[in-house]
């Protein structure tokens, strides 16, 4: 979506080798079992695309940071990395999955273990749920120290902690949320799920990475509230369109199989839209279907885009940008931070599935 420079992909990835290493030696001190989930818990925080580090980054150098002279700006980016690995942990559990990018997760890798050491259904999953909130809680503690020990002013750390603060209450608040959108015969409002989305990714994953580096370049209040604003809705988005991805998009598109989200019956915006119009009933027997295999996907596919909700998320995104990139030109931003804003923008544009 936004590429990171040579230079600054090796910092961050240095930043991260230190932590994690840190993070392995300590636990294999600590005996074989602690041994193992620091390696699951270093695993976790491997690869990605290190999205929210190249926000951090992008920030700092649209409110004219040099990234030659600002050593600290590393180990924050680093710490943002960590902190959407510990999400994703907490999440994969939550939502019961064992794998991540075809390779067990924590749960898996531990349920593998428990079951090594001669424990059944029952203790597997008890082993494998422990180690994964064990898992996260460790990396929500690396990224804290990444930016308790980051050579930067004390009034920046100040500021940065307030930023990780409400990275996670407010992400709690939305995991939280989106788990009981599951609970219940009825069908959540579009705008209370796209509320969820909000909370639960859009704020850790674009507001808060982009307030940090243009705190750290030295960007007034004002500014950064105008990015933070503009860096939601962008989110918010990026999000949606990551909905229609999971629903209609290729298995090049989403990384998995084609209609991911229906065959979990996962209830999104995208759902909520279809529920509002006259082709529901038609449309959730579909749904109902559509967790038996790729026919009945397709056909739930087929319905929902008949319906006009797929078209109406499609414009949903392109208003929701529109808000954004209005609020980034009416707030006096700096060009290159207009400018970054504009590129997310189209990036999420160009994620939508066609």
């Amino acid at each position: 979506m936004i590429a990171l420079s040579a230079i600054a992909r090796r910092e961050i990835d240095d930043a991260l080798e230190v932590a994690l290493d840190r993070l392995r030696i300590r636990s294999a001190a600590l005996g074989e079992a602690s041994a193992a989930l620091g390696e699951a818990t270093a695993a976790s925080a491997t690869g990605g695309k290190r999205l929210r580090p190249a926000l951090v980054v992008a920030a700092f150098e649209a409110f004219g940071g040099d990234i030659r002279h600002s050593p600290g700006l590393w180990r924050v980016a680093a710490a943002f990395e960590l902190l959407h690995a510990a999400f994703v942990v907490h999440d994969d559990l939550i939502d019961g999955d064992v794998e991540r990018r075809g390779i067990p997760n924590v749960v898996g890798r531990f349920r593998e273990r428990a079951h090594a050491l001669g424990g059944d259904h029952d203790d597997a999953n008890l082993l494998g749920a422990a180690a994964a909130v064990l898992a996260g809680d460790l990396l929500l503690f690396e990224a804290t120290r990444l930016i308790a020990t980051a050579p930067v002013t004390a009034p920046q750390r100040a500021a940065l902690f307030v930023l990780l603060d409400d990275a996670l209450l407010v992400s709690a608040a939305g995991e939280l949320a989106d788990v009981e959108q599951t609970i219940g015969a009825d069908l959540p409002p579009a705008d209370s799920l796209i509320r969820t989305a909000r909370d639960k990714t859009a704020f850790y994953s674009f507001q808060a990475p982009l307030a940090a580096g243009a705190l750290l370049a030295g960007a007034s209040d004002d500014e950064r509230a105008a990015l933070e604003s503009a860096g939601s809705a962008i989110g918010v988005a990026f999000q949606l369109a990551d909905d229609l991805i999971g629903t209609f998009g290729s298995r090049a598109e989403a990384g998995r199989e084609p209609g991911a989200d229906l065959r979990a019956s996962k209830r999104t915006p995208l759902i909520a839209m279809a529920a509002e119009t006259e082709a529901w009933p038609r449309i959730a027997s579909a749904l109902a279907m559509a967790p038996t295999g790729p026919i009945a996907i397709a056909e739930a596919q087929r319905e929902l885009a008949a319906s006009g909700a797929r078209e109406r998320a499609v414009e949903l995104i392109a208003d929701t940008l529109r808000s954004a990139r209005g609020r980034a030109a009416d707030a006096s931003l700096p060009r290159d931070a207009v400018v970054l804003l504009a590129a997310l923008a189209a990036a999420v544009e160009d994620r939508i599935p066609r």
